[in-house]
């Protein structure tokens, strides 16, 4: 079993709001999950990207692999975070 970090969508049509989840990389985008690390909503002004860092690095020593998504996001979390 290959773990994934990436990104699965919530809200309603036209709405979209995301978490970022640690799940089965055979399991469908909507589906099951073993962890919620994160949340990605791009209709906030502020903070729109909150990501518990402890949960993503547990979850990549263990072997997960990040989506490109998931890792720019992350990015962008970590550079606002040095700016402030």
């Amino acid at each position: 079993m290959t773990v994934k970090i990436r990104l699965t969508r919530k809200g309603t049509k036209k709405r979209p709001f995301y978490r970022i989840i640690a799940t089965d990389s055979e399991s469908p985008r909507d589906g099951k999950f073993l962890e919620v690390v994160g949340y990605y909503d791009p209709f906030k002004d502020q903070d729109r990207a909150r990501i518990d860092k402890e949960k993503v690095e547990k979850w990549l020593q263990k072997g997960a692999k990040i989506s490109e998504t998931a890792k720019s996001l992350l990015r962008r979390e970590e550079a606002q975070a040095a700016s402030e």
